[in-house]
């Protein structure tokens, strides 16, 4: 099992993750927004979104917002 470290003490088994997505670019298509409201009225988002969140990775079991840009975040999961 590889962990993906995302950033505030919490990591992710890399086999799970579904997608590693750009909080900017996720707020500006309507269908991504619904389902972040979705998976938060669902409590499916493990964890609270504030200023410092840049990204969103998407696994089987939820959503976690990190404070780690995308890209950084692509390349540790590539790395492996």
């Amino acid at each position: 099992m590889v962990l993906l470290h995302i950033g505030s003490d919490i990591t992710v088994n890399l086999d799970d993750v579904v997608a590693i997505m750009d909080r900017q670019a996720c707020e500006h298509v309507p269908i991504t927004r619904d389902y972040l409201d979705w998976a938060r009225a669902e409590d499916r988002m493990h964890g609270a979104v504030d200023a410092a969140t840049k990204t969103f990775v998407i696994t089987t079991h939820g959503i976690y917002p990190s404070p780690i840009s995308s890209t950084t975040l692509s390349r540790r999961a590539a790395a492996f």
